[in-house]
């Protein structure tokens, strides 16, 4: 894992069309600005997390 130091306004990029910049932080909270092509889908992980187990779930019930 990378593990990068950042303040408020600055980012990163990912790849040459993925740009994180962060937006505030205050206290333990830290605001993301994330601008990526349409085609790249951006989720919080937790989100991302019960997308693919919906999607395993719908595999499970087509393979019955």
């Amino acid at each position: 894992m990378l593990v990068l130091s950042r303040q408020k306004d600055e980012s990163i990029m990912i790849g040459d069309n993925v740009e994180i910049t962060i937006v505030d932080v205050r206290g333990d909270k830290v605001r993301l600005g994330i601008a990526a092509p349409k085609e790249i889908p951006v989720h919080r992980k937790e989100v991302y997390e019960a997308i693919q187990r919906e999607k395993s779930e719908q595999k499970k019930a087509e393979k019955q």
